[in-house]
């Protein structure tokens, strides 16, 4: 197992204490809550109000083949919404300050098909922590070996056409995720530098909760639809492709756009820069000034505020930014931000070109440190 990467301590007032002192002052001083407000609860209750709707409207009504595969697609939509909207925070503990809430929603992401256990090892330990890092960051590592997105990966010939290929194995994402990544992730001795020792009940939690995920959407819909079991089958793989492209083009645009980097350990294999200065270098925003991203992607389009303040609420995101994007600049730090969805797709997919290319052709890029 390869040790934990490190970040330095730096003395005096530093990136992180100040832009935190200045976040805390702002809710103090307009007596707001870090937690759920009532457009959360509102999304909330949208969400999973949805989910319902669809999910019995395409178990019990008589529709034609075509209305099925509509709503089937917009019920992988609402489940990646439901994950980045209410699982996201409640696995955070941002949803509220009460533990039994948090572990209420968080409960819910086994509804679309992921374990929250596993998800918060991977995502709040790792992720989190080691930001981008090769060989640390398993979150990055969308398909091994299929798509490279920095200079460490071992380029292969098949790169070159990776911008191509890359957006139809982001459809395949979810299922992966559903079949295998969280068995994987579990059952593997460490993830990252992190050792895996789970408490018992976690292995009954892992198949028990899988088992029931296949029975609400394979097993319960060939028992009860008057369809055969082949177009079922059908009907999931078009659940996940819906829901595996949502979910995957949002956390790609979060971190591999032109301006993030991927910095690597130094020769005793810790950080040149803290942890705080490295989530800014690492990590990008996109279409912020969009009430509709912001509403529908659970303030994953604002990454940045996300990473530094992850105990934070979503919907407050918007609030903080600014104060964020002023203390990065006086510290001289970058703010990355894409303007909009369709610019960020634009560099993502910029990024995937030039990683599909000789090394002597992406010189000079800034993937890499």
């Amino acid at each position: 197992m390869k040790s934990k990467a490190k970040f330095p301590c730096l003395p005096g007032t530093t990136f992180y204490s100040e832009v935190r002192r200045r976040v805390n002052n702002d809710f103090k001083e307009n007596n707001l809550s870090t937690n759920a407000n009532g457009l959360m609860w509102f999304k909330a209750c949208l969400f999973l109000a949805l989910f319902l709707v669809l999910y019995f409207s395409i178990l019990l009504l008589p529709s034609h083949l075509i209305f099925i595969s509509v709503l089937t697609v917009m019920l992988g939509a609402v489940c990646a919404f439901i994950g980045f909207n209410i699982c996201h925070d409640a696995i955070h503990g941002s949803f509220s300050n009460s533990k039994r809430v948090n572990s209420f929603f968080s409960f819910l992401f086994n509804l679309v098909g992921a374990n929250p256990y596993v998800w918060n090892i991977t995502h709040n330990v790792v992720h989190h922590t080691y930001t981008n890092i090769p060989g640390h960051d398993e979150d990055i590592e969308v398909a091994p070996g299929l798509i490279r997105i920095c200079t460490v990966d071992e380029l292969k010939p098949h790169h070159r056409f990776q911008q191509w290929y890359a957006f139809p194995l982001y459809s395949l994402a979810s299922l992966s995720w559903v079949f295998r990544k969280d068995y994987k992730k579990f059952f593997q001795k460490s993830v990252g530098a992190c050792q895996n020792k789970h408490p018992k009940v976690e292995y009954f939690n892992l198949f028990f909760y899988k088992f029931i995920y296949y029975f609400i959407f394979i097993g319960l819909p060939i028992l009860v639809m008057p369809l055969p079991w082949w177009q079922v089958a059908i009907g999931f793989v078009i659940l996940h492709m819906a829901q595996g492209l949502t979910m995957g083009l949002v956390f790609q645009l979060a971190h591999v756009v032109e301006g993030t980097t991927f910095p690597s350990t130094n020769a005793e294999g810790n950080m040149e820069e803290a942890w705080a200065e490295h989530q800014m270098r690492t990590t990008a925003n996109f279409a912020t000034q969009c009430p509709i991203s912001a509403f529908f992607l659970g303030g994953l389009n604002r990454q940045i505020e996300h990473h530094l303040f992850p105990k934070i609420c979503h919907v407050h995101y918007g609030r903080i930014s600014a104060i964020v994007k002023q203390s990065a600049l006086e510290f001289g730090l970058p703010y990355h931000e894409n303007t909009t969805f369709l610019s960020a797709l634009r560099s993502h997919y910029r990024i995937l070109k030039k990683m599909g290319r000789a090394h002597q052709e992406v010189v000079g890029l800034p993937l890499i440190s």
